[in-house]
């Protein structure tokens, strides 16, 4: 029953957390929803920051993994082209995938990373740089293979880019049908990932493009 009580924990943390952000949560507010007290959570996880530091160890190592080998299926792939598109699909499916589905991450998970990214709470920025740099370094670098020659600026600043939008993509759908007067899903991943990685894709080519054109003009 105790191992039940700590994950449940762990659950509802996550849920509330990915609703109402790390600040507005309180130790009390997650024992209430889990039904338990916070005696329980003292217990389990001493402090709200190691909570939330066990959530992210949780769920990041295998979405952290699950891209990884996405990227090293990428990278066997000849044309630079066809290679970045699927790097950036290994970047972004994963953070669509169900958080049930035994792949990682997952929207509710995706959602708590960019509304405690946008907190600017440390410790939050210290559990996440922790969490997922490493990973983010290996697909820069994957990337900037595509686009030989590429300036650093360009790709540190368009791979930014590209977490925006997976970020703002399972953040605010509604937004996506609202604007589109019902025509468009924002509720359909599928979709939100094809766009994304396309996207992306001519983003990335288009510093290809500058790099030739540099190149044909010195």
């Amino acid at each position: 029953m105790r191992g039940d009580v700590r994950q449940r924990l762990l659950e509802t943390a996550a849920t509330l957390f990915s609703r109402n952000g790390y600040n507005a949560v309180s130790m009390r507010d997650i024992a209430k929803a889990a039904d338990a007290n916070v005696g329980s959570l003292t217990y389990h996880f001493g402090s709200k920051a190691n909570l939330l530091r066990e959530i992210y160890e949780t769920r990041a190592a295998p979405m952290n993994a699950r891209r990884l080998e996405l990227l090293g299926e990428a990278r066997r792939i000849h044309d630079r082209s066809e290679r970045l598109r699927a790097i950036l699909r290994a970047y972004v499916v994963p953070a669509f995938s169900s958080s049930n589905g035994g792949d990682g991450g997952g929207a509710e998970f995706t959602r708590m990373r960019a509304i405690l990214s946008a907190e600017g709470n440390e410790d939050a920025r210290s559990i996440i740089a922790l969490a997922f740099d490493a990973t983010s370094r290996a697909f820069i670098e994957a990337i900037a293979e595509c686009v030989p020659g590429a300036a650093p600026e360009g790709l540190i600043w368009r791979s930014q880019f590209l977490l925006g939008s997976l970020y703002y993509a399972l953040i605010n759908p509604d937004r996506v049908s609202r604007l589109s007067d019902g025509q468009v899903n924002g509720h359909d991943h599928e979709q939100a990932i094809e766009q994304i990685v396309e996207a992306s894709h001519a983003s990335f080519l288009a510093l290809a493009a500058q790099v030739r054109t540099q190149t044909e003009t010195a």
